[in-house]
């Protein structure tokens, strides 16, 4: 496997708080690569960083070949990187639709039919509610529409912050397994971050556990699931902690 993402000692602040403390990091083509740790470790601020803001003080951000490291976040986007952001940050006044079309103005409009077909077989609850606003759908419609819009774009890297963030058990499973259909029949390459350590390190080919700042232990999915030390801090029981869900 070749890498498609490259982080090599990357180094980010807020002001004069260090948030990144030497990240090391890299996910391959068609893999998906899941980054683990308690809140405040700096999950949220990496993938940042990876679309250019905040920009990294120290290291390089490699993708596809080219250091974007400086880049502005609109060409970071263009050259096929794509983020649903923790929170999920849809358009609330904006229709589904809407939504989707503000996805894809990165894309060739000339497959935004193709790409529009695709997004309702994925999530068919979104073309039954094409013209109700963003706002007014469920959290886990939210998700969806927030995985879908990021699709739309057509990346070549999907970064996946919290996806299964406050979301009822059945949601929860709905969008692990579609996650998984993307990167099994169409090859999509993913980042994910996520709390719930159980779910994303079933998922992923590649782990990493981030402690304030730094990649502490790496390891294949299954490892991790496995090591005594990701057991004792992230899971209970070979479960993950229970946490409110919201349908």
């Amino acid at each position: 496997m070749s890498a498609l993402l490259s982080l090599r000692g990357i180094e980010t602040y807020y002001g004069p708080i260090i948030a990144l403390r030497g990240v090391d990091l890299e996910v391959n083509e068609g893999e998906i690569v899941a980054l683990i740790g308690a809140n405040g470790a700096g999950k949220s601020t990496l993938m940042m960083t990876i679309c250019g803001d905040p920009q990294a003080r120290k290291g390089e951000v490699i993708f596809a070949g080219q250091n974007i490291t400086r880049w502005p976040m609109h060409e970071i986007a263009r050259a096929g990187i794509a983020q649903s952001p923790e929170g999920r940050r849809i358009f609330p006044r904006m229709s589904v639709m809407e939504n989707l079309q503000m996805g894809a103005a990165l894309a060739s409009p000339v497959h935004f039919a193709d790409d529009l077909e695709r997004i309702f077989t994925i999530f068919p609850r979104l073309k039954e509610r094409a013209e109700q606003r963003g706002g007014t759908l469920s959290g886990g419609e939210q998700q969806m529409l927030a995985i879908a819009r990021a699709l739309m774009s057509r990346p070549r890297l999907l970064l996946l912050d919290e996806p299964s963030l406050g979301l009822a058990p059945l949601v929860v499973k709905l969008i692990f397994e579609t996650i998984r259909e993307l990167n099994a029949r169409d090859g999509l390459t993913v980042l994910l971050v996520e709390q719930n350590a159980f779910h994303a390190l079933k998922l992923a080919h590649r782990a990493h556990v981030l402690v304030n700042g730094r990649v502490t232990l790496s390891g294949t999915g299954r490892e991790l699931l496995a090591s005594p030390q990701v057991r004792a801090a992230y899971l209970e029981g070979g479960h993950a902690a229970e946490v409110p869900h919201e349908f």
